[in-house]
């Protein structure tokens, strides 16, 4: 029996996305999705672009579940996954600047602007529980 590389390529990523639709977070799949969403998304909104990558799987999903544990938190919860829906993710990219593509990565949104932005550098190199405080700070602080 043969399977297709699309197939065992959704079958595989298909965890890291239900660890995060599974915690309430919508995922964006096309540019159209994205530009319907972030711009016009009132209040805050947390955005993760989703990877495959070791850092994503160990600190960044982990991280962004336990944030989400606060008291105060975001309105919308987004993610886009890089290098499955490429166009999509290019497009969410571009509410981010002036940071470059990196992934995973973490944007809080206001009222359709960006208000704070953890790249990759600042999740690979920390624990689930210090990206969860970062997090759990800035809502503090936009989503009450």
């Amino acid at each position: 029996m043969s399977m297709s590389f699309e197939q065992y390529m959704r079958d595989s990523i298909q965890p890291m996305r239900d660890d995060l639709t599974s915690i309430g977070f919508t995922e964006l799949k096309t540019p159209e999705e994205v530009e319907a969403a972030l711009p016009n998304a009132k209040g805050t909104t947390l955005v993760v672009v989703n990877s495959v990558c070791g850092c994503a799987a160990g600190q960044c999903r982990p991280g962004v579940a336990q944030a989400l544990k606060n008291d105060a938190l975001p309105d919308h919860l987004f993610t886009v996954f890089a290098g499955q829906e490429k166009e999509a993710t290019a497009k969410a990219r571009e509410y981010f600047a002036p940071y470059p593509p990196s992934s995973p990565s973490i944007a809080l949104m206001k009222d359709g602007e960006l208000v704070h932005f953890i790249e990759r550098q600042g999740v690979e190199n920390r624990s689930a529980g210090e990206i969860a405080d970062e997090l759990k700070e800035i809502f503090d602080r936009y989503c009450k």
